[in-house]
């Protein structure tokens, strides 16, 4: 997600963890009353996974602070496929125990979690404590964007994180854009060099990369975390900032997110990418061939908050991983996607595709060494 992310609706996972314990405890009993009453009915009708199940597959929540036990509750009832770790956590021993809590919980609805957090580099760490610590401005070799990431590999692993939501893979178009030294380099030739080493230092190490923000920020007048984007570039221009992205997926890139810029050159309907069957679907499944995870970023960010059923839209767009910057949000999110999974059959089939894919990312996490609940 972008670095700005923290400013969307902060602090709200720290307020409902010092919510009266007596709310927190019929929480927890609601959550396990609809997670009986799916499966109840799921083996009923003799069919595959129900809808909560499918839905709530998709949805990454996140955390500032360790989990409550609603939060804890819902893991277990399968309503959250992923955890993105926010804010700052400064000790690989917390980072540890809270994951290990993360992945019993999501054991008993029966698959573990993916579990990300945004390692950038630089000013851009969520673990304080780890690697990489140069910021992307700041690497000059595929040898140097290789060890960084690496490093990186091993402080993720060690604390039980298997995505890293890195490198930015985006090519700015002048030294004003909002990305700073986020961005490697304003070449899109050295970008795709640099971004595709780090992708193997992060893979080879057993974390699992994700290059954003596809189809790239580099022309943006500012963060979508500050409000809606419109990029007027000509289709020329966007080709060049593709580069380093079409690098990345021939390298072998695990994950690619989505930004919710809208893009005309691109989708004249003026669709934010993160939505656009034609971004998603056309461009980068089949220009570009990416047959991995696609991430949003995130979800209740201002330029994506405003779109009505985001995340049935993006879904439906081909998107397979829904992400949240706040509980609360990613709590609307799923309540909103289940809703429309009861109604529309299509919907269910792209949910259980989804699936798939978040299921065999969590099969090459596991032969990595990561979580499983065998």
């Amino acid at each position: 997600m972008i670095a700005g992310g923290d400013r969307v609706l902060h602090g709200h996972v720290e307020v409902r963890q010092t919510r009266p314990v007596i709310r927190g405890f019929i929480a927890v009993l609601a959550l396990a009353v609809v997670a009986a009453t799916t499966q109840t009915a799921a083996r009923a009708s003799g069919g595959g996974p129900p809808p909560a199940r499918l839905a709530g597959a998709v949805v990454m929540g996140a955390l500032r602070a360790p989990p409550s036990a609603a939060f804890l509750a819902r893991v277990r009832a399968g309503h959250l496929g992923g955890v993105i770790l926010m804010g700052r956590w400064r000790s690989r021993a917390e980072v540890a125990a809270v994951t290990a809590r993360l992945q019993r919980a999501a054991c008993v609805a029966g698959a573990p979690l993916l579990v990300a957090t945004d390692q950038e580099g630089g000013r851009v760490r969520r673990l304080t404590w780890a690697e990489p610590r140069a910021a992307a401005a700041e690497v000059d070799s595929p040898t140097q964007a290789r060890v960084e990431a690496q490093a990186a590999a091993r402080a993720l692993r060690s604390a039980g994180v298997g995505i890293d939501l890195a490198p930015v893979a985006d090519t700015p178009s002048s030294s004003s854009n909002f990305l700073g030294d986020r961005a490697f380099s304003p070449n899109p030739l050295l970008v795709g060099e640099l971004a595709t080493a780090f992708v193997a230092g992060l893979q080879q190490g057993g974390v699992a990369a994700a290059v954003k923000h596809f189809p790239g920020l580099g022309q943006a007048a500012r963060s979508t975390d500050e409000g809606p984007v419109t990029i007027r570039a000509g289709s020329v221009a966007l080709q060049r900032g593709l580069r380093p992205f079409r690098e990345t997926i021939t390298g072998g890139v695990r994950l690619v997110m989505v930004s919710s810029a809208s893009y005309p050159a691109l989708d004249p309907s003026g669709r934010p990418a993160v939505v656009s069957p034609r971004i998603v679907g056309d461009l980068l499944r089949g220009e570009l061939g990416f047959d991995g995870v696609v991430v949003t970023d995130a979800l209740d960010a201002p330029a994506a908050a405003r779109i009505g059923h985001a995340p049935t839209k993006a879904i439906v767009a081909g998107v397979d991983l829904l992400l949240y910057a706040s509980e609360p949000a990613a709590e609307r999110g799923y309540a909103t996607l289940l809703a429309d999974a009861r109604k529309y059959p299509r919907l269910r089939q792209r949910l259980a595709a989804a699936g798939e894919r978040l299921t065999a990312l969590k099969s090459w996490l596991a032969a990595a060494g990561g979580p499983s609940c065998g």
